[in-house]
């Protein structure tokens, strides 16, 4: 798993690139705050080698929580920032700081 990010200097936004390998997947997506946990808005592309990956412009300056949802499971992020329990989903969710 893998979390880069480019802030631009022309625009409050940052670049983020969620990717997960999973070469055994057919699906995989990455919810979170940032779409409001839609797992059909952020669907990953699946690359040659088995990593999956996609780019979002994020607000800088907060804080998001999310996790991957890898053929209908939903799994923390080893790279996250951090991580932060959820009384919602009564686990820890994975976050990006921006």
């Amino acid at each position: 798993m893998a979390l880069k990010k480019q802030f631009l200097k022309s625009k409050p936004v940052c670049k983020v690139t969620f990717s997960i390998p999973a070469k055994e997947a057919s699906t995989v997506a990455v919810a979170g705050d940032f779409n409001n946990w839609n797992v059909e808005e952020a669907a990953l592309k699946k690359l040659k080698n088995g990593t999956f990956k996609t780019t979002l412009n994020l607000p800088a300056g907060q804080a998001y929580e999310y996790k991957y949802v890898v053929d209908g499971q939903w799994q923390n992020d080893a790279e996250a920032d951090r991580y932060q329990w959820n009384d919602f989903a009564a686990a820890d969710n994975s976050v990006v700081e921006l």
